[in-house]
């Protein structure tokens, strides 16, 4: 995996012999360059293209589809076999060189000849997994703007971009897991300085690149959204020859984006263990609910929280401190939010009162509808007015976890403590190519008990604070450039525009969680528009409001105004 220059590469992927340097904007005149080699290997083919036909909202289209581009020069090459086959085996990929870091491009009828349509960039991973390239516009398919995200999209005449990359669970063609932090976050910029590379002769604008992504794609996109321009990318997009990173690693291209579109993002991932316990803790859902196996596990976690939450210098609405003192308020807050919002939006939504019950409808892909009663027991609403009188949030919190068992203790990071060998949380996101896994937060790494596993006191003599101080460690800092939280309100260029939703169901990870981004975000002068909400009564899910967050799109388009014409010039 050479790049250019030859530049050494570590055991990371990332070449030692450049210099860190601080991204330089290229101005608007910069779009669509080629600057070396690299960049002109990396220019798109508008003749590439084969045209298929969809049907949206009982209407044809003609689409152009632009198939399987390779945004970076020099692609990771993936093992034949990956993980995640039915029954837990494997599944056999066809393009090992490039099927990781390669997007597709649709390109709706109204806008062969638009270069200020917005770019829909949707990422699709789900629990931080790699994603392989996939076609989510398929020729024939009949779409409904109301419900399909990607048939909205294209009635729009947004330019659809299909994005691939890799992250954890992928393994490389020479056998080393070669999807570690921060490569997810590495390749989508990658294929936002393609766009920007290419923005003269590609359809849309890479000036109104929207990222969508639910999950591990929504923390995805936020991350990407909160990091634009960020010189410590430089390095990592070196090593898989990203379009506008030189042979001395600087930045002569842009990576910053117009909006992040999240769901449920599953982020702040150093810190998620400890919202997690302290939020199913603090009013003994855990024990209520008799999801807790490893009590003084989830109360020494919980304990944490407190400091970090203080720690944030964040800011509620009314200009008060947001702290783990007024969390459970602020929380509630948002969900009687979230219910009147809910009520108000048509006539025909009710909640159940007092002693009703909530149906809820469950079952997986291929799988009939379960139908499962709740009784309301926490929301006490006046139907006349549509307003909410009041929410137990020790019943809440209980209703929220009986949709679905509570998460493992730790949630996030479990592998590796108290003999846990096989959960399938997110610790193989962390650590070295050649390591399976990596414990990555403090109590984690202190607690790990699994002799060989190469983490934790056990294997390396050393505390996680003293294992993170030594100059070589490297998991540390894959934590922070995933974290979208240690780049809001810094010197990056956050995304001036967001749209985050969490379900009022979703017990996947702490609402805490995208409270704290609505909040972050809200203090960034450098952001315009922040749409955050609990959405009433969804679970772990996404795009369940595509006319709503398609009127968001439009209306942030409208107010930022036309884009400028990309030239194609270097100025």
């Amino acid at each position: 995996m050479a790049v250019a220059g030859s530049l050494a590469i570590t055991a990371f992927g990332v070449p030692t012999s450049v210099a860190v340097a601080v991204s330089t904007a290229a101005s608007s005149q910069d779009r669509g360059r080629a600057a070396d080699p690299q960049d002109a290997a990396l220019a798109f083919d508008s003749a590439a293209y084969t045209t298929i036909t969809v049907t949206v909202d009982g209407q044809p289209m003609n689409v152009r589809w632009y198939k399987e581009i390779c945004y970076v020069a020099n692609p990771v090459a993936a093992a034949a076999q990956q993980p995640g086959g039915p029954g837990g085996g494997s599944t056999t990929i066809p393009n090992t060189a490039c099927g990781y870091q390669s997007m597709n491009v649709f390109v709706p009828e109204s806008a062969f000849g638009d270069q200020r349509t917005p770019i829909y960039f949707a990422v699709n991973n789900s629990g931080w997994m790699a994603s392989y390239i996939r076609a989510s516009v398929t020729n024939g398919t009949s779409y409904n703007s109301s419900t399909s995200n990607v048939g909205a999209a294209l009635k729009a005449g947004y330019v659809f971009a299909d994005v691939a990359n890799r992250s954890r669970g992928l393994t490389g063609a020479d056998g080393s897991f070669t999807g570690k932090a921060p490569a997810a976050v590495a390749d989508a910029k990658a294929a936002v300085r393609y766009l920007r590379l290419n923005d003269a002769t590609m359809p849309g604008s890479a000036e109104r690149i929207v990222v969508n992504g639910t999950s591990g794609g929504g923390a995805l996109a936020s991350i990407l959204g909160a990091s634009g321009n960020s010189g410590e990318y430089n390095l990592y997009l070196a090593a898989i020859g990203a379009a506008g990173i030189d042979a001395k690693g600087r930045s002569t291209l842009r990576d910053d984006v117009f909006a992040a579109n999240a769901y449920c993002p599953i982020t702040d991932l150093g810190n998620a263990d400890a919202a997690y316990e302290w939020l199913y803790n603090v009013l003994a859902t855990r024990d209520i609910t008799g999801e807790n196996p490893s009590p003084a596990d989830a109360a020494a976690i919980a304990s944490q929280f407190p400091a970090y939450e203080r720690s944030l210098g964040l800011r509620n609405p009314d200009g008060s401190r947001l702290t783990a003192a007024n969390m459970l308020d602020a929380i509630r807050r948002e969900v009687i939010r979230s219910a009147e919002t809910y009520l108000k939006a048509d006539p025909d939504h009710t909640i159940p009162p007092l002693g009703g019950t909530f149906e809820i409808q469950s079952g997986g892909p291929g799988g009939p509808p379960a139908t499962t009663s709740y009784v309301n027991d926490w929301i006490d609403v006046d139907s006349a007015t549509d307003r909410v009188l009041s929410v137990d949030m020790t019943n809440y919190l209980a209703f929220v976890a009986e949709q679905a068992t509570l998460k493992t203790t730790p949630a996030f990071d479990a592998v590796g403590v108290n003999g846990d060998v096989d959960s399938r949380t997110e610790t193989n996101l962390f650590g070295p190519p050649a390591q399976k896994y990596m414990n990555y937060t403090e109590y984690s790494w202190n607690h790990n008990n699994v002799a060989g596993d190469g983490s934790g006191i056990d294997d390396t003599g050393l505390t996680w604070d003293q294992y993170t101080s030594k100059k070589s460690t490297t998991v540390d800092d894959q934590v922070h450039l995933i974290d979208p939280m240690d780049f809001i309100g810094t010197s990056a260029d956050t995304a001036p525009n967001w749209y985050v939703r969490n379900g009022t169901r979703d017990r996947d990870t702490s609402f805490i969680v995208s409270l704290n981004l609505d909040r972050a975000l809200a203090a960034d002068k450098q952001v315009k528009d922040v749409d955050h909400q609990l959405a009433w009564n969804q679970p772990h899910a996404g795009n369940y409001d595509v006319p709503e967050a398609m009127a968001w799109i439009a209306k942030v388009v409208r107010a930022a105004g036309n884009p400028p014409l990309a030239s194609g010039r270097h100025g």
